[in-house]
């Protein structure tokens, strides 16, 4: 009996690591298998939270998910390469959004002109027959460049070019020249969806570009710095490219002036600190003072000129005359001091 008790309590153990797969809620929570959520509105049990909150925790979680995988498996399911697949329905769960969905991409130069005039890509076919070769070669890929080294293994000279030319080289740069102009204008159409201002034109090469060009190239490139080519060195000889359109090529043309001078960063430190704490007043109050003074001497010599003179007047006194305090006598009959009476005395001659 006790092995018979045993055998079951072992087997009751391994049942026990299997949950069912039935959940019981209070509440129905609510599904959306197309995003694989699952809300649930019951409460939580403030006991079991506050007792055992891991295990609880971890019980809860596995129920939900329960809940969801039982509804995944009630959808119609198909084989695929050996493996049974559920079709999601639809969300119903809104998502919000970080950023603004993304709009179309814009048409490049080529595809506007396509779609104006009506024209269709088609298809090209993995390979040609070349009756030349008398065989099917390939229309792209590495493969097609072999066949035209197979197929051009000579090139005929134009009368007009150098015999000496190697015309198999002139061909390979011709490739390269089309090859980077295809790029130029994938460039051109980056620009142009972004809607980013850029030159009307670069550098075009030591060959093609004339001096002019060049000077335009080298100063555009040298202000196209942070600091609007302030710190950049002058070569020996060098110029600054002038004429219709330079400064609209040039990078931070039309802003302000840089506050960044010739002047050394310490040297301009330096005064700024001097400015600030010198107490001395930038005004030179004696050169003020003599500039006063000369400019009231003048004004007392113009209004002294502008006085009309007097016939049979005395003329003006010195500098150190006095003011005569009353009248003076006249023939014995004066008062030096009028309100006193009148002395005898000699007679002033």
């Amino acid at each position: 009996m006790d092995v018979v008790k045993e055998v079951l309590a072992k087997h009751q153990k391994e049942l026990d690591k299997y949950k069912p797969i039935t959940v019981e809620k209070h509440l129905e929570c609510r599904l959306d298998v197309g995003t694989l959520l699952i809300t649930d509105p019951n409460d939580f049990d403030d006991r079991e939270l506050r007792d055992n909150k891991e295990e609880y925790l971890a019980a809860l979680t596995r129920e939900n998910t329960q809940l969801l995988v039982n509804a995944i498996w009630e959808l119609p399911t198909e084989r695929v390469d050996e493996s049974i697949v559920a079709k999601l329905p639809e969300p119903t769960t809104v998502l919000p959004r970080l950023r603004k969905v993304p709009g179309p991409r814009p048409l490049t130069k080529w595809e506007k002109f396509a779609k104006e005039k009506g024209i269709t890509k088609k298809k090209k076919e993995k390979k040609t027959y070349d009756e030349t070769m008398d065989k099917w070669v390939p229309t792209y890929g590495f493969k097609r460049a072999e066949a035209e080294k197979a197929k051009d293994w000579v090139l005929e000279v134009p009368q007009n070019v150098d015999p000496n030319t190697d015309m198999f080289q002139k061909k390979v740069d011709l490739r390269n020249e089309k090859v980077a102009k295809n790029e130029i204008q994938r460039m051109r159409n980056i620009v142009r969806a972004k809607k980013v201002d850029m030159p009307r034109s670069g550098y075009l090469g030591p060959e093609a570009a004339s001096s002019s060009q060049l000077l335009t190239a080298v100063t555009v490139a040298k202000s196209s710095t942070a600091s609007v080519g302030k710190f950049q060195n002058k070569l020996p000889k060098e110029k600054e490219a002038r004429g219709l359109g330079i400064k609209e090529l040039i990078p931070g043309g039309k802003r302000k002036q840089s506050h960044i001078t010739q002047t050394p960063e310490k040297e301009a430190n330096l005064d700024l600190i001097k400015s600030v704490l010198n107490k001395k007043p930038r005004l030179d109050v004696d050169k003020a003072i003599s500039m006063q003074k000369h400019d009231d001497r003048l004004a007392r010599e113009a209004e002294a000129e502008n006085q009309p003179s007097k016939k049979g007047g005395k003329k003006g006194k010195g500098k150190g005359s006095r003011k005569a305090v009353g009248k003076k006598p006249k023939g014995n009959r004066g008062q030096r001091a009028p309100g006193k009476k009148a002395q005898a005395g000699r007679k002033r001659r």
